[in-house]
């Protein structure tokens, strides 16, 4: 038989299950590949780890937006003195953040808070991010990053991948591929969304923020929800038993068992995999999303928005309890940073919903001993401009524009120097004095201590070897405690 004709003959056969009403149905299981695509429990790549990893998982707290370095960390006294003043041509030589303020001045503008100095360390800290403040010497932050996307899509598709354009994997789904799971009942790759308590502004989350890109579905990541079922399709439907499902489900592995031999495709094992991975889930995901075992000291310390589905005190709890579970990349992402016009009302709520449960996180790894194997990374895909946007005299109404040239973030884990300030800017916060951070440099270093060499790590896509730092990336070594 002509094995075109086959293929389209089994994939034929499939389309009529999908329609027909089996219980269950495939139509559920077909969605559930879509949700559980990187569910597979199996080990990663013959290689990785490369050397002795520091760390066995990672959080990501993302703050999609951008949040402001200037009015955070980087403390800068002279553009509060010049105020107003346009910053000298020598220092901006001629750069534009974007095309709104393209062709308009660049006036000095201060931060809108108090920022002082905190713990041994001595490290700069808004009056803003007071919980931030009472772990300072837990951190090692960094001034001097630096990207090359200066909107919000590329920037964080860039950090996230990369690259600019989708279409690669994310950082966990790589760490998928390479070192593969630790869990047999829970994605080695989770992700998380919250916004401002508003939603009055923000960015918009895509799926490939998370994706697999080329690289096997299976390794992509998994979004938990905040209302109904955590994860698609996790409960059974009404009149479906659990022992009926696990006979829909071994029958139907049956004929995901034929269909492989007959073309050979690996995304039919996966399949096979994934709704392995939902039937487990019914029972790990449950467990995980409920609170009530935990003290009510620890949930004060997140603070009173953890009681909340989907609030970003309620996912920092989450991720704790997935790092728990030994999830490898947990990624949490938080939209409303993204201050041009608002800056005064906006940035302030920001920070409430964030610093605490921020800070809660570090501090109940550590308690916990977790912190000592987990790397916790904090931060934006670019920084703000020093200089003002719109009416700087208007209280409430002006901001600051995108800014890549420099911007902060920090990181906390038993692998990172803590107390550490690393990396500089000039007095006007606009350009990197001493040591530069590119984004590649921090992926590197990231996969470097999960035992990884990001420059080995690579997958054989259209006639080239791809990496996650492309042609580029150096581990940032003074970083790193010896």
């Amino acid at each position: 038989m002509n094995p075109l004709f086959e293929q389209l003959r089994v994939q034929s056969r499939r389309e009529f299950l999908t329609k027909s009403s089996l219980g269950l149905g495939a139509a559920a299981l077909a969605s559930l590949g879509g949700n559980f695509a990187h569910c597979a429990t199996a080990p990663g790549l013959p290689g990785p780890p490369h050397f002795n990893p520091r760390i066995k998982r990672v959080i990501y707290l993302m703050q999609s937006g951008a949040p402001s370095q200037v009015d955070l960390f980087d403390y800068k006294p002279l553009l509060a003195n010049k105020r107003g003043e346009e910053i000298p041509a020598s220092v901006h030589m001629g750069q534009q953040s974007s095309t709104m303020t393209a062709g308009k001045g660049q006036p000095c503008l201060g931060a809108i808070a108090p920022i002082r100095q905190h713990g041994k360390s001595g490290a700069w800290i808004s009056d803003f991010l007071p919980h931030t403040a009472g772990i300072v010497d837990d951190l090692c932050i960094v001034k001097s990053m630096k990207t090359e996307g200066v909107n919000h899509a590329p920037a964080m598709t860039f950090l996230l991948t990369g690259a600019m354009q989708p279409g690669r994997p994310s950082m966990g789904a790589w760490l998928s591929y390479g070192l593969g799971s630790d869990n047999e009942d829970l994605p080695t790759f989770c992700v998380m969304t919250s916004r401002d308590r508003e939603g009055t502004c923000g960015q918009l989350f895509f799926d490939y923020y998370w994706g697999s890109g080329f690289l096997p579905t299976k390794h992509q990541g998994v979004q938990f929800r905040s209302g109904g079922d955590p994860v698609l399709y996790l409960s059974n439907p009404p009149g479906i038993s659990p022992r009926v499902r696990r006979k829909i489900l071994d029958s139907v592995a049956e004929m995901n068992k034929l269909q492989h031999e007959r073309t050979g495709d690996p995304e039919t094992l996966t399949r096979i995999a994934q709704y392995e991975m939902a039937y487990r889930m019914q029972t790990s995901v449950p467990e995980l999303t409920d609170f009530s075992d935990e003290p009510q000291h620890v949930l004060d310390m997140y603070g009173p928005d953890v009681s909340r589905p989907g609030s970003y005190a309620f996912n920092c709890l989450m991720a704790r309890r997935l790092a728990e579970r030994n999830v490898r990349f947990i990624q949490l992402m938080h939209a409303g940073w993204d201050q041009h016009t608002n800056l005064p009302t906006q940035l302030v709520e920001q920070c409430r919903d964030t610093d605490q449960a921020s800070a809660a996180l570090v501090k109940d790894l550590k308690q916990r001993g977790l912190l000592e194997d987990t790397l916790v990374i904090w931060g934006g895909e670019f920084g703000r401009t020093p200089y003002g946007q719109g009416d700087i005299n208007n209280k409430r109404k002006h901001g600051r524009d995108h800014h890549p040239n420099c911007f902060t973030i920090w990181m906390a884990g038993a692998s990172v120097k803590s107390g550490l300030t690393y990396g500089q800017t000039d007095d006007y916060g606009y350009n990197i004095v001493e040591n530069p951070v590119h984004i590649h440099d921090l992926q590197a270093t990231v996969l470097s201590l999960l035992g990884v060499d990001h420059e080995r790590l690579t997958f054989k896509f259209q006639g080239r070897h791809f990496r996650l730092t492309d042609v580029h990336g150096k581990v940032v070594q003074d970083l790193l405690t010896a």
